[in-house]
């Protein structure tokens, strides 16, 4: 998951978004009539102590209350099982997602706690489908769909699907997944305080934890979205079917697994990005380097261990080099000083430490870390810790440690554009290609290095890319006489046209309830809206927020989170029940 990047050109929005979209009048701007972001915080306010049991005592409540003619009409309509058109269709579902937020926020955020206490990132070899982890999380809900009245079926724990069912036979899906990246032990923000993050904590208005923006807070509101329209028998059209895969961190296995046999919906809805909508993605993709371990072969410091990140995409927050020495006090007070002058050379933002345990120096720079699909709101220290030892003065004994060194400082250096490695490009609406070393990987054979890839749409296709970058790093090689193996593929990027009511519905919801610009973006991410027909993205990242899934301080705004309970309700209702999609 990732947050969007670019605002689509108005020349394109003005090509696909002209003249009316919906047989019920709705627009994706802004019209008389409909409940605005100032309207729904005073109708949140007024109501915020007491909240009836069901919506249709609130939608009583709100008659009583209100003198909007517009509102009576819609609710007067709804009551009466009149069918609802224009902005009677719209107010309506406006308020149920109100509903649902003043209702349901409280359990929301409770569930959400219990799915950040069950670990479902990947666990050395294990599959998946095998991880405890991820059969705990099944069991969670398939617990959770049995209690809120809705359908289960777990697909052999690649893929979680949650349906509520339709009128008829059309159905839509939605889309998330529930498996994360790894975590270190413990968390340490900016004050000190230290969090544990598979145990959710609040402070300062954050949920902080493992997954709680990437993406369970995603799936807990969903969840209750679809509780409030069961519940309180919300005629629905089309069937709600959500899917929580389980493999979109390390490769999206269990949702090829899943389309082997089933059909996926005509129209998707992705919740593993950001706001308005996104409808652009980069090409996922990694360079792998593989240098043989080979026993150092010269005198001097040898370094036996470089750290990464814990994953391919995700930017570590520190990389620490551990290197052996005669004279472990004398080497630890010069890679100090070389510390201190490179990072002062390179921009002074992140630090290099040095200190000594036994016969070993620990030289540690620290960055911050971050989303690979967003280097540039992090600080990568992998490159930074191999310009250190490329570049220093120290004679270290040469190994497979600093071969891979020379080549992440030859060919990437501090720039995340690909510039170094003559690969750079940049796309009008999607922006420039990110290329990011994160993960250093020490087996009995080998050390393999990863470099993350995003790719916009360019004119070479993404093979042509990776083979130029494939060929480019060979000829390094064989040029430094370092014996590497070289291995980079690339997925195709998504670049779609802003068309279609459902994604007028989207673009709706989001800017009348944030009061916000509703314009389609594009993503340096990659989700599995590529895998989908007619999909978009809608959140839950909040456009210009940081975003911080991946990083040492996730954390879900509880104000966002009650946005998302509110828009994905009123999306599910709208989405299920407008006339057309296309």
């Amino acid at each position: 998951m990732n947050t969007p990047a670019t605002l689509l050109t108005s020349a394109l929005i003005t090509l696909s978004l002209t003249g009316p979209v919906y047989a019920s009048n709705e627009h994706a701007s802004t019209e008389a009539g409909t409940l605005k972001h100032d309207e729904i915080l005073t109708i949140l306010e007024e109501h915020a102590r007491e909240v009836p049991s069901n919506f249709n005592d609130f939608l009583q409540q709100i008659s009583e209350e209100s003198e909007d003619s517009a509102l009576q009409s819609a609710i007067t309509g709804y009551l009466n099982g009149e069918a609802l058109e224009g902005n009677d269709f719209t107010n309506l579902y406006r308020l149920l997602g109100i509903y649902t937020r003043l209702h349901y926020g409280d359990d929301v955020i409770a569930l959400l706690g219990e799915m950040v206490a069950i670990p479902t990132a990947k666990s050395g070899d294990t599959p998946q489908h095998e991880n405890p982890g991820i059969i705990e999380f099944g069991e969670l809900i398939k617990a959770k769909a049995e209690e809120f009245g809705l359908q289960f079926r777990n697909v052999d724990n690649r893929v979680l699907v949650v349906e509520l069912p339709g009128s008829t036979e059309e159905d839509f899906g939605i889309l998330t997944h529930g498996d994360t990246v790894p975590a270190a032990d413990s968390w340490t923000l900016d004050d000190g305080t230290e969090l544990n993050p598979l145990e959710m904590t609040l402070k300062d208005g954050r949920l902080y934890g493992r997954g709680t923006e990437d993406d369970k807070a995603s799936i807990a509101a969903a969840l209750y979205a679809m509780k409030t329209i069961r519940e309180n028998d919300v005629p629905l059209q089309r069937t709600i079917r959500l899917m929580i895969e389980t493999t979109e961190e390390t490769g999206g296995e269990g949702f090829a697994y899943y389309q082997q046999d089933n059909e996926l919906p005509a129209y998707n809805i992705v919740l593993d990005s950001g706001y308005p909508a996104v409808i652009a993605e980069n090409g996922f993709g990694t360079i792998d380097t593989y240098f043989p371990r080979v026993e150092a072969t010269s005198e001097g410091p040898e370094i036996v261990d470089v750290t990464g990140g814990l994953a391919s995409n995700q930017i570590p927050e520190t990389s620490v080099a551990t290197i052996e020495a005669d004279d472990p006090e004398a080497l630890s007070t010069t890679l100090r000083a070389e510390g201190e002058a490179y990072a002062e050379a390179n921009g002074g933002d992140f630090q290099v430490t040095s200190e000594v345990e036994g016969d070993q120096v620990l030289l540690t720079v620290s960055g911050k870390s971050a989303h690979s699909s967003k280097p540039d709101s992090g600080l990568n220290p992998v490159p930074r810790m191999a310009g250190l030892l490329a570049e220093s003065e120290v004679p270290f004994r040469d190994n497979h440690y600093t071969a891979a060194m020379r080549y992440l400082n030859d060919n990437f250096g501090l720039d995340y554009h690909g510039e170094k490695l003559g690969v750079a490009y940049q796309h009008d609406f999607m922006g420039p290609l990110l290329i990011s070393p994160t993960l250093l990987e020490l087996t009995d054979e080998q050390l393999h290095i990863a470099v993350n890839v995003r790719a916009p749409a360019g004119e070479r296709s993404p093979e042509e890319l990776a083979a130029e970058i494939s060929d480019r790093l060979n000829a390094y090689g064989e040029e430094q006489g370092t014996d590497m193996q070289v291995e980079a593929a690339i997925r195709d990027w998504m670049l779609r046209d802003p068309q279609g009511a459902w994604l007028q519905t989207l673009l709706n919801i989001f800017g009348d309830t944030t009061g916000l610009p509703a314009d389609p973006v594009s993503s340096a991410g990659s989700t599995t809206a590529k895998l989908l027909p007619n999909a978009i993205n809608f959140g839950p990242s909040m456009p210009g927020e940081p975003y911080t899934g991946h990083t040492s301080e996730e954390f879900k705004k509880v104000d966002n989170l009650m946005l998302d309970i509110q828009m994905f309700t009123e999306m599910f209702a709208r989405i299920g029940n407008q006339p057309q999609l296309d």
